[in-house]
């Protein structure tokens, strides 16, 4: 046993500094931890469909880009496409057989004891299934090959899947060719690499009498090549055909019922499908047969038409009516939020911070178009992925961003995780966006009036224009330079950000038009006439945003479709084919009630905009 004054220097110098490591220890081990613990929380193994989305992820700018290839998430999905193709390979070694059939072969050295040799041939096909797999993973975040897009024509899915499997075979082999061609270039520098850590990981040697693959005339091979070819096609095309696949079943059509008397079918009925807190597959799904029903199922349409009994309410008109003006009304914001960014040169404005705001989306819709200009103030703008986030439930709350950037949930989650079956919060439409100055106004104007600055001639004065003597003299460093030519908003880019979720938009304006249309025959009890004013002044004042977007010089372009990809590109003619469904929806309701809507009660530019319809001259 110690003595007390042993005990004392003891415990003084010795326990005390060991203590304070491993406290210090601990609380450098906490935050690799906690990262670690965030990976794999956020990791579902019995949810492998969350890696798909119904919403492009569009980077607008490079460096943004490059946060989604570095991103945590994307490691781990490259990982699991490396281990995945290492394994491909392997099976499709021992299927070809020959000289790739193993990794070690017996062999003698030149003394004549006997010894295990690295077989190159095997290595060389495994390393280029995790090389084709590693490419595959980082060709699906630059393709939005994640991304999933509802056909405008419906078809069987036979027929669907007959007419994409020419286009499979071709982007599997080429684009196998491109990866081995890389492969052998890589390999050919650096193949020493992994050629020494295996042999000293497993104990092998390397057969002196064979020729190394690591020089030119090693891979001059055309059964090499071929081999290597034909193996990362079959594991492209396994892929590939499995992507396909999904793609046609998750899009099918789903029937849900208008209305039903019975209270477990009740929460599966269209209109409560598209108010409630859902997840983002089944609002599009829901959206899709709304625009279905309207045009092609009179029996439907009566439904929704209906009245309540008792009360004589149209309850389900009134909630299918209000999501879909919502949803414009959500589209309307975002579009004069960024041309007012545009306008300043990407500087965000200063917000007003009225006291006029809405608690209640529901009043937004059915107050008229005073309603869809009432200001709700927030700080920044949300991304055009967060369109459904008002109707997620249970899942983080998605950070208010610069405008038209990737919408990332955390450090830890990437966003394609959660927006297939993420649930949406419950708040306004318009919650969470910019406030421009056309929209303060109460009085119901279009957004063709210039501003205060614009109508004098002057240009609003800028404070970084106004720079001191030791702000002059500063210059950048070469870093920040990089830096700041990486995070320039990519214009091309942002517009397709802008309407990177319009598919929602397009059905939302196609089941109002046509209710709307069929609503002068057949809607019995006028349910449909109460919200016409207000469905007029939405898709007027959407149409003059849109309008103006498309003036912008990059909004115009129209991109080139690629052809030799299975990533989705159609989410970059989203924005034309909005405007087209815009003005054919007007053109509907004009057409068909023509004279009548002069008793409509709007506002007299919303008139005088609705005339140039009824007159074909728009």
């Amino acid at each position: 046993m110690f003595s007390a004054e042993q005990s004392c220097w003891f415990v003084r110098k010795v326990i005390c500094w060991r203590a304070a490591a491993s406290i210090a220890w601990a609380v450098l081990l906490l935050p690799p931890t906690t990262s670690v613990f965030v990976i794999l929380g956020g990791f579902s193994l019995f949810h492998p469909i969350q890696t798909i989305s119904v919403i492009p992820t569009i980077a607008c700018s490079r460096i943004a880009l490059l946060g989604q290839l570095l991103h945590p998430h994307q490691f781990v999905n490259s990982l699991a496409h490396c281990i995945m193709g290492v394994i491909v390979a392997g099976c499709c070694a021992v299927i070809i057989g020959g000289r790739y059939e193993t990794l070690g072969y017996p062999c003698t050295q030149t003394d004549g004891s006997p010894q295990m040799c690295l077989n190159e041939y095997h290595l060389l096909l495994l390393l280029a299934g995790a090389f084709v797999g590693f490419s595959h993973s980082l060709s699906g975040v630059i393709h939005n090959m994640n991304y999933v897009s509802f056909h405008a024509v419906q078809q069987y899915k036979y027929l669907r899947f007959k007419g994409s499997l020419p286009l499979v075979v071709k982007c599997s082999a080429t684009q196998a060719l491109y990866s081995i061609r890389n492969y052998i270039v890589v390999y050919l520098f650096l193949g020493y690499i992994p050629r020494a850590w295996i042999c000293k990981t497993l104990d092998l040697h390397l057969n002196s009498s064979v020729h190394p693959l690591d020089t030119v005339t090693g891979l001059l091979d055309l059964s090499l090549f071929y081999h290597l070819w034909i193996s990362a096609t079959f594991l492209l095309f396994t892929w590939y055909i499995t992507l396909l696949l999904f793609r046609i079943f998750v899009t099918e059509v789903y029937s849900f019922p208008v209305q039903s008397s019975f209270t477990d079918v009740a929460i599966q009925c269209l209109p409560k499908v598209l108010t409630d807190k859902q997840p983002v597959i089944l609002k599009f799904l829901a959206l899709q047969d709304l625009a279905l029903l309207s045009q092609h199922s009179p029996s439907r349409r009566a439904e929704v038409f209906s009245l309540s009994q008792p009360g004589g309410h149209p309850h389900n008109w009134n909630a299918i009516s209000k999501e879909c003006l919502s949803l414009l009304a959500d589209l309307t914001q975002r579009l004069v939020a960024y041309h007012d960014t545009v306008q300043t040169n990407g500087r965000a404005k200063s917000l007003s911070t009225g006291s006029e705001r809405k608690t209640s989306s529901e009043t937004s819709v059915t107050s008229g178009t005073e309603d869809l200009m009432s200001p709700r103030p927030n700080l920044l703008m949300k991304t055009p992925a967060s369109v459904f986030s008002r109707s997620i439930v249970g899942g983080p709350l998605s950070p208010l961003t610069a405008p038209f950037t990737p919408d990332l949930n955390s450090p830890f989650a990437s966003p394609a995780m959660r927006r297939l079956t993420a649930p949406a919060e419950q708040c306004s439409p318009w919650h969470g966006s910019v406030q421009s100055p056309h929209i303060m106004r109460r009085v119901p104007k279009l957004w063709s009036t210039s501003t205060d600055s614009q109508s004098n001639g002057s240009p609003p004065p800028s404070p970084a224009s106004v720079l001191s003597p030791k702000q002059e003299s500063s210059k950048p460093s070469l870093l920040a330079l990089f830096l700041q030519n990486r995070k320039e908003q990519l214009p091309e880019a942002s517009s397709q950000a802008l309407f990177a979720d319009s598919q929602a938009h397009i059905w939302a304006l196609e089941g109002l038009s046509y209710l709307v249309e069929a609503s002068f025959s057949e809607d019995q009890f006028g349910v449909v006439q109460t919200a016409l004013p207000s469905i007029l002044s939405c898709m007027l004042v959407l149409q003059e945003a849109v309008d103006r977007h498309f003036k912008l010089p990059h909004a115009s372009s129209k991109p080139v479709r690629s052809t030799s990809s299975m990533g989705e590109s159609s989410y970059k003619t989203l924005r034309f084919a909005l405007r087209a469904t815009l003005k054919t929806a007007i053109y509907r309701i004009t057409t068909t009630f023509g004279d009548h809507l002069n008793a409509v009660q709007m506002s007299a530019e919303h008139r005088k905009r609705l005339q140039q319809f009824l007159e074909y001259k728009e």
